[in-house]
């Protein structure tokens, strides 16, 4: 059989797993040498590509490789560059094509959310029509457990478990200093149009007075009036009150409470944190002392924090999208499906990308409490399963030991090429 090469990207912004799927894919590629030659990486995702920067994967030991499971960020570096329409810039798409032809490349392994599902699907259509054999599959990340299809996202149940985690501890040093000092304390988690990382910090309480008292979707229109009115009715009751906020958190017209002025790569309105901003109309409205805290990379990081599952999970599909290379597939995505719920298994399935690309997956209406300010037990029990169990790092001399890559480049083929 003849062997051809692979590549591999990652995109977006990363997660505490995401390298588990890169070593996913990378053992597995190892696995199959008899089918696949040289694995190679892009320097800072697709723009690796783009600019023929490869990493030759190759040059990295076993031991480094099987490091990448307990190692945040992403190793071989991340972007955020979305390539433009294929009929207007297909320029961009003919030149991946010729990067993949000068090296041989047949195999594309593209790690990422919804955008980079996109780009990967309109790889593959464009090699179909220039003719050009090359398997493009992605391997699905995002902590923002927005993709559809799949049961869960990979990265989300570790960001779940931090903030859950962060909410506990925090609400526990307010309740010890609300007669006296601060009254209000606003969390804010990462979300631009889902509320699921937000409603996972309600798992750090439940009803009643048992905090976070409040969390804030982006799925609900925010009404200032009403939420002031129940935080003021929230410290009367019990002292001092917990809010989990998303960063999407959005007026009834669609303007984001925290709209920066900008966009970013994707051309998503940038966020200037909804945490400061909310803190700010409590204390106008109500007068309470309050403190604020913006997690921000601290969540999507803390790989010493990890769900088990889903670290086995990243790894999984990242395992499967090769395998999905080896039976021929293209355009496919390694999926998650939740086979049962107690006890709790899960099983991947093969997703097509034109039903994932550019979806997205939003809280389901019910999975919020009735009022807006809360989950549903059925939320608690989608939620739940997905952090269990811990996967710590090793530790050296106090702090975890993450995988230092050698990340040697390769001879480029072709001429230079302008972003």
């Amino acid at each position: 059989m003849t062997r051809y090469n692979a590549f591999y990207a990652q995109s977006g912004g990363v997660s505490s797993v995401i390298n588990a799927s890169a070593c996913g894919v990378i053992e597995t590629c190892r696995k199959h040498s008899d089918k696949i030659g040289t694995l190679y990486a892009g320097r800072n995702g697709i723009i690796g590509a783009l600019t023929e920067n490869l990493i030759d994967v190759g040059e990295e030991s076993d031991e480094s490789i099987a490091a990448l499971r307990h190692t945040p960020g992403g190793a071989f570096g991340s972007c955020r560059y979305k390539l433009k329409d294929i009929d207007t810039h297909r320029v961009q798409y003919e030149r991946l094509i010729e990067v993949f032809q000068a090296h041989n490349i047949r195999y594309f392994f593209y790690n990422g959310g919804g955008d980079s599902a996109d780009t990967c699907l309109k790889v593959s259509q464009l090699s179909e029509r220039m003719g050009y054999p090359l398997q493009a599959i992605h391997v699905p990340k995002t902590i923002d457990n927005d993709l559809p299809l799949t049961d869960c996202s990979p990265g989300f149940g570790s960001v779940a478990k931090y903030i859950a985690t962060s909410v506990r501890e925090a609400a526990l040093d307010v309740l010890s200093m609300c007669a006296t000092s601060t009254k209000v304390f606003v969390m804010e988690a990462m979300g631009r149009h889902a509320g699921w990382i937000a409603a996972s910090g309600a798992l750090g309480g439940g009803e009643g007075s048992a905090p976070p008292h409040m969390v804030l979707f982006p799925e609900i229109a925010f009404d200032r009036r009403r939420v002031m009115r129940k935080v003021d009715e929230t410290v009367k009751q019990y002292g001092y009150c917990v809010i989990v906020v998303s960063e999407g958190v959005r007026y009834e017209d669609g303007t984001f409470l925290a709209d920066a002025g900008n966009t970013d790569a994707f051309g998503h309105r940038q966020l200037g944190g909804v945490a400061p901003t909310l803190a700010g109309m409590i204390k106008q409205d109500l007068g309470y002392k309050y403190h604020w805290s913006v997690p921000d990379y601290l969540q999507r990081s803390a790989r010493h924090l990890a769900s088990k599952v889903d670290v086995e999970q990243a790894y999984a599909v990242g395992v499967r999208a090769v395998e999905c290379a080896i039976e021929g597939k293209n355009a496919v995505m390694p999926a998650i499906r939740r086979d049962n719920q107690s006890p709790f298994e899960w099983s991947i399935f093969d997703a097509p990308l034109s039903e994932v690309a550019n979806q997205e997956k939003f809280m389901p209406e019910d999975y919020i409490r009735e009022d807006g300010f809360g989950i549903t037990q059925a939320c608690r029990d989608y939620l739940e399963p997905l952090i269990q169990g811990e996967d710590e790092p090793p530790y050296v001399n106090g702090l975890p030991d993450y995988a230092q890559l050698k990340l040697v480049g390769v001879p480029q083929k072709l001429a230079p090429f302008s972003l």
